[in-house]
């Protein structure tokens, strides 16, 4: 008995230290778990923070380059806007200065208020270069913008002169009988200049026996020079 009753307490005893020793294995273990599992935590949350502040910083940096962008964008665009304006500003100036040199050179169709003389042969007078050339003078004199003869326009290089018995206009056009002498002005200044009691253009040629008559239109069509203007002598000078 004696021996079966220390043989149970040395099991005992063993079995206590043996479950001491667990025990203390457990808790060391259950303790480094721990340990480990707040350390991880630790630095996930450690680099979750550095990458969020670093992803923060980056979008930060990409805002700031792309608004800088945007904003030389912008300052380019407004830049070309102002270069676009400045040069339909230019363009439309030119356009306007081409416009009015065609005008004042007689290479477009123009239309507008006037007179028409008519001048025409008869039995006791022809009508000759000189005679529309007076007619012309005195149209310009009086303010006329566009002036034609049967349809031909007459620019400040046309000749006008008498070949062979007929009438001829630079470049070579042949006037004939009757003479419709068109002019585009102020009808009062036009009328009032040809028609000058005696020394006007009307009374002075009526009065010698040529047939001459006027007439005051408010649409008149006359067409633009048809051919090239070309200066051979003059040129631009340089010195200016």
């Amino acid at each position: 008995m004696k021996l079966k009753i220390k043989f149970d307490k040395a099991n005992i005893a063993m079995s206590i230290s043996a479950f001491a020793v667990c025990i203390v294995l457990v808790t060391v273990m259950f303790v480094q778990f721990r340990t480990v599992e707040q350390v991880n935590e630790s630095d996930i949350e450690n680099m979750r923070e550095a990458e969020l502040r670093e992803q923060i910083s980056t979008y930060k940096s990409r805002y700031e380059e792309v608004n800088t962008q945007l904003e030389e964008t912008n300052q380019t665009i407004s830049e070309y806007q102002a270069r676009i304006e400045s040069n339909q500003e230019a363009s439309e100036l030119l356009d306007e200065e081409l416009k009015q040199s065609r005008l004042l050179l007689g290479k477009t169709d123009v239309v507008g208020e006037g007179v028409v003389v008519t001048l025409q042969d008869n039995d006791e007078y022809s009508i000759v270069a000189s005679d529309l050339i007076d007619l012309i003078n005195e149209l310009r004199f009086a303010g006329a913008e566009a002036i034609s003869i049967n349809g031909i326009r007459i620019i400040n290089m046309t000749e006008i002169a008498d070949i062979y018995g007929y009438i001829l206009v630079t470049p070579n056009q042949r006037l004939v009988s009757p003479y419709v002498v068109k002019a585009i002005g102020n009808q009062t200044y036009l009328t009032s200049t040809l028609c000058l009691k005696n020394t006007g253009f009307i009374d002075s040629y009526t009065n010698t026996g040529r047939t001459v008559s006027l007439e005051q239109q408010k649409n008149i069509e006359i067409p633009k020079y048809e051919w090239d203007i070309d200066a051979n002598y003059m040129k631009e000078d340089a010195e200016q």
